[in-house]
């Protein structure tokens, strides 16, 4: 029988009918999240572009093609591979590039090779190949060129919004409570997905995304909290993992708009609206039990214990006392009584603390690697699938997809072999599947692809993982630290993660190849960190640093608050 406010799952279910609503209900939500992060890979598509002619054109030639307008030639187009050439309506010739354009003077006939003067022209506008991409960000703004660089910084400024998020609103859920966050980030990710479909210009369009990956970074971080102080230790693996697995279904929904619909404002109000019936029920959640006896609002509680009782089928039995152990009290103050029985404050811990030995250092090393490459291969492996060849909406749909077979593998897995023999493998493999890219012929697009999602899969497991493996392998005392510095880890390999992208302009696998090698590197490391499957949860450095030695072996008692309460601050 568990002690503390864990009980409260023995009394009234680990995952009723209660949890059960409220966790999809929760979850639905987290789909935006994954729609959010990911819609920017449509954003800023950038379709074949040239110069535009000064006057209208009635002529073209591109090698052995011609036509009499620029659609005529666009499906034989390829950049670096020859200028268009293009004749005007009053007789002007001259040879288009995507970034400069070149008159001919004194051009007598018509033909693509000319050997006479020329004069080199800036751009002063672009066209574009709409056959493809109706209306961009890059097409509606000219983000090409000298501008190349606003296109791409799109991305790495909302996951910097992302990493900022997550600070902020994962300390005021501590402050204010887990149910006002989710509203108000949930509220907020609708108006700013709709306003940010009609700003008038490129420097409003990144202020209104960066605002909305705060909330929406906000609203992830909470509900991972959320639905973990509404479910038991029996299932909060599971329904902890499959928060990730509805952020991939969000992935798969962009795929999918995305395909449907080529102009970017309409794009992202679908997007936006595609998770707005959340907003219709969110304000009927209730507040957690856990976050209710932390801050003794007892007759809260209670009501909520009886409405779950009633709700699971059950007789409203257990009241919020039996939940209050002497530990559950004293968790409950900010004080601690000194040996003479006077009080003092509690001893405040830095992050120095998770280096205090070598085998401390050691370990926080190899956790804080594991967020950071989790992170960077998962964005990596999803902004870069466009990238791989073949059509772009499959691969991105496919990055989703292969995500939720990795979370029932990976809870399955930890489970049964642990937690180590599930993480070390999965980064092993990712590594191994990407460095095998390179030696694949790059006209054999579909193997590519192929290796790319078995890292991708890899990668995820591994990365849903390292939250709860974290928790595990720090005490009590640090364990909300442990979390929380991981998870900036992971932030920042976020924001890493699109200029990785970007290396594909080199060479299209350098982005895998990359991810690959690290996280080989880390995988061997992974190797030697304790294993804590049917470990008790530790509460100090001491213990903790004797997990995976026989003196871990001794039981360790701890209230369900204190695990549930320290993680949340994570």
């Amino acid at each position: 029988m568990s002690t503390g406010v864990e009980r409260l799952f023995d009394e009234l279910g680990h995952f009723g009918r209660f949890q059960a609503c409220l966790y999809f209900a929760a979850v639905f939500q987290a789909m935006s999240c994954g729609i959010h992060y990911l819609a920017s890979v449509f954003f800023v598509e950038t379709p074949k572009f040239l110069c535009d002619a000064p006057w209208n054109i009635t002529n073209v030639l591109y090698g052995n093609h011609s036509g009499n307008s620029l659609e005529d030639v666009w499906s034989f187009y390829k950049p670096g591979n020859g200028a268009v050439v293009v004749q005007t309506i009053n007789g002007e010739q001259w040879e288009l590039s995507p970034c400069l354009k070149v008159q001919r003077h004194d051009a007598v006939n018509f033909r693509y090779e000319f050997y006479g003067n020329r004069s080199v022209e800036s751009c002063g506008h672009y066209v574009f190949d709409h056959s493809q991409v109706k209306q961009s960000i890059v097409t509606d703004w000219d983000l090409v060129c000298e501008k190349e660089w606003l296109a791409k910084l799109s991305q790495p400024t909302f996951m910097l919004g992302v990493l900022i998020g997550a600070l902020v609103f994962g300390d005021i859920a501590d402050r204010v409570g887990r149910r006002p966050i989710l509203m108000a980030t949930s509220l907020c990710q609708f108006v700013f997905g709709i306003t940010v479909a009609f700003t008038g210009n490129y420097y409003l369009f990144v202020v209104m995304r960066f605002l909305l990956a705060m909330v929406s970074s906000g609203y992830l971080v909470v509900v991972f909290v959320y639905v973990t102080e509404f479910t038991g230790n029996k299932v909060r693996t599971w329904t902890s993992m499959h928060v990730h697995a509805a952020f991939a279904v969000g992935i798969m929904v962009v795929a999918l708009v995305g395909y449907l619909v080529r102009v970017w404002w309409l794009y992202q109000i679908i997007l936006t609206l595609s998770t707005c019936p959340f907003l219709l029920y969110c304000w009927k959640f209730p507040e957690t039990p856990f976050y209710l006896l932390a801050k003794g609002r007892h007759e809260e509680a209670q009501e909520l214990l009886d409405t779950i009782a009633h709700f699971n089928g059950l007789e409203p039995k257990l009241k919020v006392s039996d939940l209050l152990d002497d530990n559950g009290k004293a968790l409950l103050k900010s004080t601690q009584k000194d040996e003479n029985g006077l009080e003092e404050p509690e001893k405040k811990l830095s992050l120095l603390d998770m280096f205090g030995s070598w085998k401390m250092a050691s370990r926080s090393a190899t956790c804080w690697a594991i967020w950071f490459i989790g992170s960077l291969g998962y964005y990596v492996f999803s902004l870069g699938s466009v990238n791989l060849g073949g059509n772009q909406y499959v691969n991105l749909f496919l990055a989703g997809a292969v995500e939720l077979p990795s979370y029932f593998i990976g809870c399955f897995a930890m489970d049964r072999v642990g937690r180590r023999r599930t993480c070390a493998p999965a980064l092993l493999l990712s590594g191994v599947a990407c460095m095998l890219i390179i030696a694949v012929p790059q006209d054999i697009e579909f193997m590519a692809i192929i290796l790319s999602m078995t890292g991708k899969f890899a990668i995820a497991i591994a990365f849903g993982l390292i939250y709860l493996y974290t928790c595990e392998l720090y005490p009590t005392v640090i364990r909300s630290l442990a979390v929380g510095s991981g998870s900036m880890m992971c932030r920042v390999g976020s924001v890493v993660a699109p200029f990785c992208v970007y290396l594909a302009g080199i060479w299209i696998y350098l982005p895998q190849l990359i991810v690959g090698i690290l996280a080989f590197i880390i995988g061997v490391l992974a190797l030697f960190l304790p294993e804590t499957l049917g470990e008790p949860l530790t509460s100090t450095l001491e213990e903790a640093s004797a997990l995976g030695t026989k003196f871990s072996k001794k039981k360790t008692k701890e209230d369900g608050v204190q695990m549930n309460l320290t993680d949340s601050k994570a």
